[in-house]
């Protein structure tokens, strides 16, 4: 599907996952908002931290690498425009995203938040099992 900024206008590619049909969670860089999506089938994943099939728990914070940008994955980020870095509204993107989704048409809404069970990635960025390593 096609996005488009609210505040420059720019379009990007932007595709969702939903998170209870791969039973993953995921996480948006507080920098350039690329999703780090985490399998929670992984056997890199910390002990004692609960898999939510949507955006990650706070406690799954410190168990992951750093953005490439310098950035970090956090609970309550979104996703940002790949040409002017600002945040994306989950409100506005409701209408190219029910325009161009097929199921649409049969009922489907966006869920009109970026801390639910859908992902969303931006021109195909994203790092999967952004796992720190256990020494």
């Amino acid at each position: 599907m096609v996005g488009a900024c609210e505040r420059c206008k720019g379009t990007f590619q932007i595709e969702l996952f939903h998170m209870g049909f791969a039973d993953s969670s995921y996480a948006y860089c507080d920098t350039c908002g690329i999703a780090a999506i985490l399998n929670g089938w992984s056997k890199k994943w910390p002990k004692g931290v609960h898999c939510i099939q949507g955006e990650i728990v706070t406690e799954m914070e410190p168990h992951l690498e750093p953005c490439t940008c310098g950035g970090r994955f956090a609970k309550g980020q979104a996703p940002r425009c790949p040409n002017c870095k600002e945040s994306l509204s989950a409100e506005k993107a409701a209408y190219y995203l029910e325009a161009q989704a097929p199921g649409a048409q049969k009922g489907w809404r966006w869920q009109r938040s970026w801390n639910a069970i859908y992902c969303a990635v931006i021109d195909d960025r994203f790092v999967p099992d952004n796992f720190k390593e256990v020494v």
